[in-house]
């Protein structure tokens, strides 16, 4: 290690910056639910816990969105794959 460092051209802020479309959020989450998606990525062997928690938040949005009807008929078809 130097014993001194120059500073006078360093810049404050995030060290890798933020892709476009993505914003840096702060968020609180119950240590059980983070615990279950990092589980999830080191059983997968390897990856990214916050695009699967990303993911999981797009999903629910699209399941949202979905009128009554087509939700009752996807999980129709989701439970007879699985009986049939």
């Amino acid at each position: 290690m130097k014993s001194e460092y120059d500073f006078t051209k360093a810049k404050r802020g995030a060290v890798v910056a933020t892709p476009p479309g993505k914003t840096r959020v702060t968020i609180r989450l119950d240590n059980g639910v983070l615990d279950w998606f990092r589980k999830q990525v080191d059983d997968a062997g390897g990856g990214n816990y916050q695009a699967l928690i990303n993911d999981a938040l797009l999903e629910h949005i699209a399941r949202r969105r979905e009128p009554l009807e087509s939700t009752i008929r996807r999980v129709i078809r989701e439970e007879l794959r699985r009986t049939g």
